[in-house]
């Protein structure tokens, strides 16, 4: 998967956009009886789209090597979809009754019998097993002994300019193993990978803004510069900090006191408690306590490379999902949980963590890849954790994007995943204007058109310019509408690809926009080649979800410690009211723009100065409008959205 990095590489192939998926999978609950293969249950979705007659290059050879992870349904899928869904609503008798991690995995996970069944089918076929945990047992073994257990064909299929192996049917797994089996995955073997939802240079080499900036929004004219909209158009703020952003969304007087907030990425940053405490002491948030930042990390990292997950690409989205919490809640406890590497397998395991740990009640996610990317088996594993931690009272947050509506960067409308899951909080992205006295002016959908100064410097070249990035949004093709959207997402975004309604991202959103981005300070290496810290703007989905996270911890807080959990029933149950901002493209009446200058190699003037203008709310094909929409959804928080969480409906 990627870090939602709008500089994120090129995707290798545009694969063929899954089919709907039935109601049961979307909730990722074992397929039935399969009817063409008596005596097997058929694991739905294990055939991905791409895997087609017509690329088909024939059969996999029997001696390659395959490894393996079969996730266990656990004892009651069905039951727990929908004890998710009922802790989860405000208007359900059961809302808030949360259970604990122990009490979940008594009522839902697999039981020692359902393993060892699993196990001894496994091993009966020739695959080895390599590691039980309480969500997978993983193997490894030959392509003969895993043909047998899964009972269907491992074919080689052209997907784009490569070739990867796949089930040429559905796998399935044996009816006597009573629907224990949730899916397998790794039989195909494309790349699932995510990327960083962010817009950051490595600390490989330093980045710098040149300036002059604004301190805040419009305080510092370019009025050598030409006009863009009929006037003459501010520079760039120099990156907002927490008390410019805890302001604009309402914070008041809460602090995230007493609550826990988990960020999951790739990898870890050697620097973070150095860079973290530093940041906090310059720009005046609250000095970070002893014990208050925490790591869980794996024994060993792996496709650490830059041409597969480029781990210190990975450092800055920590150091920025860090200092971006701790910014808008300044006392909230942080938990970082790395991933070995980008790979979904991976980060489904930091997940996992966290549930079966408990470690958070709130979790952000900056993180993610193109829907077509995602196949249904990995769906429902991500959903049966996103579950359980529903069941907990843990709510998951997932950037949006970086690359708008993907036709730019993918050639296809489609959504971002995990952030088009059901059971997560899709966050989506605005450029935020923040004015003198820490007053809030406006916001805009984040889309990003840019225009470079004219050779003679009297005009914008082709203003406004091409497309550059913004906040990711759409309507899924892949999973149905969940019920608290209904009645609240215009129904022509719900049924833009299926008749009867599918899931539209995003659900809520903050600033996002480069342009109107957050300061960060890191360590990075340096242009002598030294190491040292130092701050730059940065923007992203990758800064959205940890300002959203952070804020749902104040609102946690606000209402006595309880917890929130997952949070959409409750965000789409306030909607049209006072407690957020509606944001729109066009919240003055004209264009709106920046002049921003950069340096030509990224960190000094030695080779130059680029000046070019930013204009804000063009979002690809996306527009943010009254009302939901597929850029910003309900909006951002406002003034009350904190104090809205003290009294839930129906908790008595």
């Amino acid at each position: 998967m990627r870090s939602n990095r709008a500089k994120s590489r090129a995707v290798v192939s545009m694969a063929a956009t899954l089919p709907m998926l039935a109601g049961a999978l979307a909730l990722g609950i074992p397929a039935a009886h399969a009817a063409d293969n008596p005596g097997r249950d058929s694991l739905a979705g294990t055939k991905p789209a791409w895997a087609t007659a017509k690329a088909d290059k024939g059969a996999t050879s029997n001696g390659s090597q395959v490894s393996l992870r079969v996730y266990l349904a656990g004892k009651d899928a069905n039951g727990l979809a929908a004890y998710a869904k009922a802790v989860s609503d405000p208007n359900s008798a059961a809302y808030g009754k949360y259970l604990s991690a122990k009490q979940v995995q008594a009522r839902f996970g697999a039981t020692k019998a359902q393993v060892a069944a699993v196990k001894s089918w496994l091993t009966s076929t020739g695959l080895k097993v390599t590691g039980v945990t309480q969500h997978y047992v993983s193997v490894t073994g030959d392509v003969a002994a895993a043909e047998k257990a899964f009972s269907t064909q491992l074919h080689n299929y052209a997907k784009g300019a490569k070739t990867y192996r796949a089930p040429s049917k559905s796998a399935s797994a044996p009816d006597s193993l009573n629907g224990a089996v949730l899916t397998v995955t790794g039989l195909d073997n494309a790349p699932h990978k995510a990327d960083h939802d962010d817009q950051l240079p490595g600390p490989t080499a330093v980045f710098k803004n040149a300036g002059p900036f604004s301190s805040y929004y419009g305080s510092k004219t370019a009025t050598s510069l030409p006009s863009a909209y009929g006037k003459k158009i501010p520079y760039a703020v120099q990156g907002y900090t927490g008390k410019q952003l805890r302001a604009a969304y309402g914070a008041g007087k809460y602090t995230g006191k007493g609550v826990r907030v988990a960020i999951t990425d790739a990898y870890a940053s050697p620097t973070i408690a150095f860079d973290a405490a530093t940041y906090a002491k310059k720009h005046g948030d609250a000095k970070w306590k002893t014990g208050q930042l925490h790591q869980v990390l794996p024994a060993n990292y792996t496709n650490t490379g830059a041409d597969e997950c480029d781990a210190s690409g990975w450092y800055g989205e920590e150091t920025l999902d860090v200092e971006a919490v701790h910014a808008v809640a300044p006392d909230a406890d942080v938990t970082y949980v790395g991933g070995a590497s980008c790979f979904d397998d991976d980060l489904l395991d930091s997940l996992s963590k966290v549930v079966d740990n408990h470690l958070a009640d709130i979790v952000s996610n900056s993180w993610g890849d193109i829907e077509a990317n995602q196949t249904p088996d990995l769906a429902a594993a991500y959903d049966q954790v996103f579950q359980l931690g529903a069941v907990e009272g843990i709510g998951f947050y997932f950037s949006s994007g970086d690359n708008g509506d993907e036709v730019a960067h993918t050639g296809t409308k489609q959504v971002d995943t995990p952030a088009n899951s059901a059971w997560v909080t899709a966050v989506g992205g605005t450029s935020l204007a923040v004015g003198k006295g820490d007053k809030y002016l406006w916001e805009t959908g984040w889309g990003t058109e840019k225009a470079s100064l004219s050779d003679d410097g009297k005009s914008w070249t082709a203003f406004p310019g091409a497309y550059t990035s913004g906040a990711g949004g759409g309507t899924s093709k892949t999973v149905s509408e969940p019920y608290y959207q209904k009645g609240v997402v215009p129904n022509a975004l719900a049924t833009a690809n299926n008749a009867a309604g599918n899931r539209v991202v995003p659900d809520i959103s903050a600033i996002a926009d480069p342009n109107t981005g957050f300061k960060v300070g890191q360590t990075q290496t340096q242009a002598d080649g030294s190491e040292s810290y130092s701050e730059y703007r940065i923007g992203g989905t990758s800064l959205a979800s940890p300002v959203i996270a952070a804020v749902q911890a104040l609102a946690q807080e606000a209402r006595g410690g309880k917890a929130i959990g997952f949070a959409n029933p409750s965000i789409y149950a306030k909607y049209g009211s006072k407690v957020y901002h509606d944001v729109t493209d066009n919240p003055t009446g004209s264009g709106l723009a920046v002049a921003r200058v950069d340096f030509a190699n990224g960190y000094d003037a030695t080779d130059g100065l680029l000046t070019s203008v930013r204009s804000l709310g063009k979002d690809s094909s996306l527009s943010a409008v009254k009302g939901y929409d597929d850029v910003t959804g309900v909006g951002t928080p406002a003034g009350g959205y904190v104090q809205s969480f003290v009294k839930p409906k129906g908790h008595h």
